[in-house]
């Protein structure tokens, strides 16, 4: 795994907190090394209480095998998980009412927790509509209401919002995923330039299709998918996002590929998306 470079100069001695949704596994246990290892004590949020507490014991077992410069601080690492479903209305309340008991003063807000339920907007259960809107769009909002204010308060803070290259992608099977990813995109960039000159940064990430169980293609897809550059791994995807976020830079979209779909991918006429849809939508409709 390519890793964000540590120096004495951006290392945190384990002095400020990380936030991290969708914590318990895949690229949210990946955002949550990347953290600890430059020196952020972390806050890992998860509805998956067993998993989270395997990410919690992974990343105290990291730092206590710290054997370069950064060891003599080892021991103020700290980690708080907090079990919170984040489909909830008062998910966000319930994470800051968390962290406040704590003491805890978040520097990055990490909004990683997602989902994807490939199938037809109207055919898509009320709960699973619901689920999308609520974890995608509205507890992210939240969060960043209720912990942005106190970065801007500090001077400084970091903030990065996982969109998606679906966000240019309101395609059949995709358009409710897209829809709010693009809804990401765009509150993200509000906030951006709302927070200039603060010391506050918002980032976006604009992963296409990344090697994580939210897309279960067969072994020799992902294959060929990896071969074409079309699909990245986790690692890579992770280490770009992280290195734009304390760049402060507006966004990331590793993968030359997923430019080029970015301009061509709208471009692709209702009769045409229709027609794919027909033939070969009931396969969208296993993930």
């Amino acid at each position: 795994m390519k890793k964000y470079k540590v120096t004495d100069k951006n290392f945190r001695h384990f002095r400020n907190y990380a936030l991290i949704t969708g914590a318990a596994g895949g690229m949210g246990r990946l955002y949550a090394e990347s953290l600890a290892l430059l020196g952020y004590n972390l806050v890992l949020v998860d509805i998956n209480a067993e998993r989270l507490e395997e990410t919690a014991i992974a990343m105290r077992s990291l730092v206590a095998a710290l054997d370069d410069w950064r060891a003599a601080d080892k021991d103020s690492f700290k980690v708080i998980t907090v079990v919170q479903d984040l489909s909830k209305m008062e998910a966000a309340d319930e994470v800051k009412a968390a962290t406040d008991a704590a003491g805890v003063e978040v520097e990055v807000l990490v909004n990683n927790a997602g989902l994807l339920y490939a199938t037809g907007i109207v055919d898509t259960s009320d709960r699973r509509l619901q689920l999308m809107m609520m974890v995608h769009c509205t507890t992210p909002l939240m969060l960043c209401k209720k912990y942005v204010p106190a970065m801007r308060e500090r001077g400084n803070g970091y903030v990065l919002n996982v969109s998606s290259l679906g966000a240019w992608m309101p395609w059949p099977c995709l358009g409710m995923y897209s829809s709010t990813k693009r809804f990401v995109k765009d509150f993200s960039r509000s906030m951006r330039i709302e927070l200039r000159g603060t010391g506050v940064s918002v980032t976006n990430a604009y992963f296409g299709a990344v090697d994580t169980p939210l897309i279960p293609l067969a072994p020799n897809l992902k294959k060929l998918a990896h071969s074409l550059g079309v699909m990245i791994y986790p690692e890579k995807a992770v280490y770009c996002a992280v290195k734009a976020t304390f760049a402060r830079r507006r966004g990331t979209m590793p993968g030359f590929i997923n430019h080029l779909a970015k301009i061509f991918c709208p471009m692709f006429g209702e009769r045409f998306l229709g027609w794919v849809y027909r033939k070969y939508g009931h396969y969208f409709a296993n993930f």
